[in-house]
């Protein structure tokens, strides 16, 4: 292909195709038109929809440009930011997610963001009482290309930020190398805080005593749990076929339990509900089938290696109550929760996961 310039080299595979295919979400693109948003990669459809694929830092320059062309919308950075929650980065955002507050969520970030997108580099130095997240990108790029990904990418960490915080990161201070755009009044739409343009560098600064508050969201040591079952979990997947079962457990996986539905999963294998459910079927399965599964034994890991409650295992599934929890646990297995961790105790024979 021919490099435009300002345009990486290509180099070895890391960043993770997911990311692309949630730009294709953004743009409303159906399976026939991605060959539009593909143009100059060298890469095929099947390739790029391949759960366990990897793209180059060309790859992802050469797509954010011909997303640019096709949104026409000078903002898109900051609607892909939105887009980008923390429960589509896979592990590293289980990792900071469980954090036990904002500043040790964002030095996970700075750890695993290289596993992630290595174009961008995350540094963080305490300035009096401030924390500084400076952020760098590791290949040349060309102004508007520049501009989406830090748009982007200071909504991503202010997404992060507001979970672990559980509200708007407003005493937040925003500062842009780029200059005033011309859709810089849409920026308080998506962005809380001060945010300045032309700056030196391009920076996050939050005050410590912020970074310090303890994580709002959730228990971080189930969190910690959640994260190291779903990890085991997705190895026992590696070696399995690439069927389409074996696709929407990985997506199940890299997500909060239960959190995924099946108009969200169809949409990110670019195809309706229909034809999901026909696929699974054919694989002598289904949707509720394999979510079933997925949570049962999400459920009695927590029930047998865990002192958890009954109570905080149903909020760490995403069970609004312990009532809703147990009828699903007894549709399961036939057990409430309490008769299947006494009778584990007891070393009693017990059902089988759906």
């Amino acid at each position: 292909m021919t490099q435009q310039k300002g345009e990486p080299k290509a180099s070895e595979g890391g960043i993770p195709s997911n990311y692309s295919r949630l730009i294709a979400r953004e743009l409303d693109l159906t399976v026939s038109q991605l060959p539009s948003l593909l143009q100059g990669t060298g890469l095929g459809i099947a390739q790029f929809l391949g759960e366990d694929s990897l793209l180059t830092p060309a790859h992802q320059v050469r797509i954010l440009r011909n997303a640019l062309a096709l949104s026409g919308q000078f903002e898109f950075g900051l609607r892909l930011g939105k887009r980008l929650t923390p429960a589509t980065h896979g592990a590293i955002g289980f990792a900071a997610s469980s954090s036990p507050d904002l500043l040790t969520a964002l030095q996970a970030i700075q750890t695993f963001l290289p596993t992630r997108a290595s174009i961008v580099e995350l540094h963080l130095q305490e300035a009096e009482e401030h924390l500084e997240c400076r952020l760098d990108f590791q290949v040349p790029l060309d102004a508007d290309i520049e501009r989406c990904l830090a748009d982007t990418m200071i909504v991503v960490l202010l997404e992060f930020g507001e979970f672990v915080v559980g509200r708007p990161l407003h005493e937040a201070e925003i500062c842009f190398t780029h200059r005033t755009p011309e859709y810089h009044a849409m920026y308080s739409d998506y962005l809380p805080g001060r945010i300045r343009f032309g700056s030196d560098k391009f920076t996050l600064k939050l005050p410590m005593a912020l970074c310090r508050e303890p994580n709002a969201s959730a228990n971080h040591e189930n969190y910690r749990l959640a994260l190291e079952q779903c990890e085991s979990m997705l190895a026992e997947l590696q070696n399995h076929k690439p069927s389409y079962q074996t696709r929407l457990k990985k997506m199940m996986l890299s997500r909060p339990p239960g959190s995924l539905s099946e108009d969200e999963a169809a949409a990110s294998l670019f195809m309706s509900k229909r034809t999901l459910a026909r696929k699974l079927k054919e694989e002598n399965s289904s949707f509720r089938k394999i979510r079933d599964e997925i949570l049962s034994r999400q459920a009695i890991s927590y029930l047998c290696d865990s002192k958890l409650s009954i109570e905080a295992i149903a909020a760490l599934m995403n069970y609004h109550d312990g009532a809703n929890f147990r009828r699903a646990f007894k549709r399961w297995f036939g057990l409430s929760p309490d008769q299947y961790r006494q009778h584990a105790g007891s070393r009693h024979t017990l059902p089988p996961a759906p």
